[in-house]
């Protein structure tokens, strides 16, 4: 089916959706895309703000018709859109039924198992990408796990990730959040392995697996860790691309296993984060968070400029081989990782759709309900790096 379009912003009048337009705007100067969302007004003064000139489209995300109009356009559609479990599930719909691939920043594993189980073998046989978590949720996890796998010669028994990073956050980020505790979710958030087949899964990886991550110092890192806010989705999606990878014979190993962490320099630090992490876990399960919420930054709102830019994010990872020696890879990049890393995230995700199609992983015809990796893999990988995102390794003491 020819397109018009080669990629279109959906959600673009929102902090992240505005910050994908300004990113497409300065490095895809090559492509024909696009701007989608429910207010002309809007997003006209978005357009004007930047001063760029692109083509409009209206679309409510109930208004499954107007959804089909924008996605039988366009080759990819990008969505910042959140929560999705709210605005996306009938864009998805309509990119699978449209044969447009599908990129997005979502941190909601529960709603991507629904994505699965309604979408995933339709997209498949038609060769369709879905690759939801292509921001910081989860791709730091997800593609510096591939990037282990690609350096490690031989099997990988298991992989242990850690994390640190300075930013800020937004009025979309913590409506997610708050909107997640409405939900009855805690038997699908509290399954390690929610977005696997249940048929994959063994006994020695559920005993590994575990979300439960106590204080420690780790001697590999030389550092202090403890849980970190992100594993609950992070690790899900890393499991699914274990799965996806072993289906098509490049899996990380037999049993393979993988857990994440936070990482401090200071013990006082670690203390501090993983009480703040664990009374937001708290409030959002419980009346409080109807309290809390009015009191954090509303949709549309976001950290400032200076925050954005003085950020950045680092990702280790310590992978432990079938021969018991232990290898040690990073990830690391500048830029506040929830907005301006995501941002060019999901913006590379979308152009490495488009610009890199005849090098996909899986080949021309491969689809599903995907991950970064396993949808997009080494070519995203050589984008990123061509733009400020750092992958390295194996380190030496």
């Amino acid at each position: 089916m020819e397109k018009d379009f080669d990629i279109i912003i959906y959600g673009a009048t929102g902090f992240t959706g505005q910050l994908c337009v300004k990113y497409l705007s300065e490095n895809a100067t090559d492509i024909k895309w696009g701007i989608a969302g429910r207010n002309k007004k809007k997003l006209q003064k978005v357009l004007s703000d930047l001063s760029i000139d692109v083509s409009i489209f209206i679309a409510d995300s109930d208004d499954q018709e107007a959804l089909d109009q924008i996605t039988n356009k366009t080759k990819v559609i990008l969505t910042t859109a959140g929560p999705f479990h709210r605005y996306g599930s009938k864009l998805v719909k309509s990119c699978v039924k449209n044969s447009s691939h599908y990129v997005d920043i979502t941190g909601e594993s529960f709603w991507i198992r629904e994505m699965i189980d309604k979408h995933h073998d339709e997209a498949s046989s038609k060769g369709v990408r879905i690759i939801p978590a292509c921001g910081y949720d989860s791709l730091p996890s997800d593609l510096g796990s591939y990037f282990v796998r690609k350096k490690v010669k031989g099997p990988i028994k298991r992989i242990e990730s850690f994390h640190a990073g300075q930013g800020g956050v937004s009025g979309g980020t913590t409506e997610t959040g708050f909107s997640m505790g409405d939900l009855n979710l805690d038997k699908k958030m509290n399954d390690p392995f929610v977005l696997n087949p249940a048929e994959s899964i063994s006994k020695e990886q559920r005993a590994k697996s575990s979300d439960m991550i106590g204080i420690k110092y780790n001697k590999t890192i030389k550092a202090w860790t403890g849980p970190f806010i992100m594993a609950i989705m992070n690790t899900r999606v890393v499991r699914r691309s274990a799965t996806l990878l072993d289906e098509r014979q490049e899996g990380y190993g037999l049993n393979f296993t993988y857990q994440e962490h936070a990482f401090y320099k200071k013990l006082s630090t670690t203390f501090l984060v993983s009480f703040m992490t664990l009374l937001f876990g708290f409030i959002i399960k419980t009346p409080l968070r109807k309290i809390v919420r009015p009191l954090l930054p509303k949709p549309g709102e976001g950290p400032s400029e200076e925050t954005m830019n003085n950020g950045f994010f680092d990702s280790l990872f310590s992978a432990q081989l079938e021969d018991g020696s232990v290898e040690t890879y990073r990830v690391h990049g500048k830029g506040d990782p929830g907005y301006r890393v995501t941002s060019k995230f999901v913006c590379e995700s979308a152009l490495t759709l488009i610009k890199e199609s005849d090098s996909l992983p899986g080949g021309k015809d491969y689809g599903g309900i995907l991950t970064p990796s396993t949808g997009l893999g080494d070519p995203l990988i050589k984008r990123l790096s061509d733009n400020g995102i750092i992958f390295e390794g194996p380190l030496v003491d």
